[in-house]
C-alpha cells in the first residue's frame, strides 16, 4: 500500500508536470531546470511506482483515443463495412447480428479462429459474417485472396476459404490449383479471373478500410460496433454476439 508520503510525492510530481509544460514554453534558466530535475529524481527515487502509474495512464489515454477514433471510423464507413453487396458472406445472409471478419489466408491466428467461428455459426443461427480479405503477409497472401474472390464468381468462396484455413502448405499457385480442383472449381476459369484488376481493387478497398479503422493485424472482428483484434475463444465470441444482439441495429 502506498504511504501518505509517497502519495504526497505523486501529487507533487503531478503538480510539477502541470507546471513544466507552460513554463517550458517560456524557457527555464539552467538553475531552474536543475532544480526541477532534482525534484523529479527524488520523487521517483522515493516511489518508482509513480512512473509506472504515469505510463499506465498514458497507455490508457492512448487506448481511449484509439477506440474513439475507431468508433467514428466505423460509423463513417458503415455502408462499406456492413452492406457491400459484393462481399462474401458466411452464416445467415439475413442475420440479425453482423460480424465483419478481416483475415489473411496465411495467418495462423486466423486459422485458429476459423473453427471457433464455425462452431458459433452452428449455435447462433441469426448471425451473418461478412468476409474481408486482408492479405498483409506477402505475395502468396495476395494470391490466395485473389483466388478466393475469383472462386466467389463460381459460387464457391466459402468452400475454398474453408480448405485454405485448414491448409498447412503455403498457398502458392500449385497448391491453390490442387485445392481449387478439390472443391470442384474450374481452375482455368479461376486462374483467368484471378488476374481481373477488379479483384485487386476490392482487395485495395479492404486495405483502405482496415487503415481507416486502425486495424494493425489479422484476424480483426467487427462485432456490432465493437472492434476485436486477434483470435478469441468461443465464450468471448458468443458474449460479444449477445451484446451486439441487444444493441440497436445489431451491426
Amino acid at each position: 500500500m502506498r504511504t501518505v508520503f509517497a502519495g504526497a510525492l505523486a501529487g507533487t510530481l503531478a503538480g510539477l508536470l502541470a507546471f513544466v509544460a507552460p513554463a517550458a514554453a517560456q524557457g527555464f534558466s539552467p538553475e531552474q531546470r536543475q532544480e526541477v530535475v532534482g525534484i523529479l529524481r527524488e520523487a521517483l527515487r522515493q516511489d518508482p511506482g509513480i512512473l509506472r502509474e504515469a505510463l499506465a495512464a498514458l497507455e490508457a489515454a492512448e487506448v481511449r483515443d484509439r477506440e474513439g477514433a475507431q468508433r467514428v471510423a466505423i460509423a463513417a464507413h458503415g455502408e462499406a463495412l456492413y452492406r457491400n453487396a459484393a462481399d462474401p458472406v458466411k452464416g445467415n445472409p439475413q442475420g440479425a447480428v453482423t460480424i465483419v471478419e478481416f483475415f489473411d489466408a496465411r495467418c495462423g491466428y486466423c486459422k485458429q479462429l476459423q473453427p471457433v467461428m464455425d462452431q458459433m455459426l452452428r449455435r447462433q443461427r441469426d448471425v451473418r459474417v461478412v468476409m474481408k480479405d486482408l492479405p498483409i503477409l506477402g505475395p502468396n497472401s495476395v494470391l490466395a485472396s485473389r483466388a478466393l474472390l475469383a472462386a466467389q464468381r463460381q459460387g464457391k468462396y466459402v468452400e475454398l476459404y474453408d480448405v485454405l484455413m485448414k491448409l498447412r502448405d503455403d498457398p502458392a499457385e500449385p497448391v491453390l490449383k490442387r485445392e481449387a480442383e478439390r472443391v470442384g472449381l474450374d481452375w482455368s476459369r479461376l486462374r483467368r479471373d484471378m488476374d481481373d484488376p477488379g479483384l485487386q481493387a476490392r482487395i485495395q478497398g479492404n486495405l483502405q478500410l482496415a487503415q481507416q479503422l486502425r486495424i494493425e493485424g489479422t484476424p480483426a472482428l467487427l462485432i456490432g460496433d465493437t472492434l476485436v483484434p486477434g483470435a478469441i475463444d468461443l465464450a468471448t465470441l458468443e458474449r460479444l454476439v449477445a451484446e451486439a444482439r441487444v444493441r440497436p441495429g445489431g451491426g
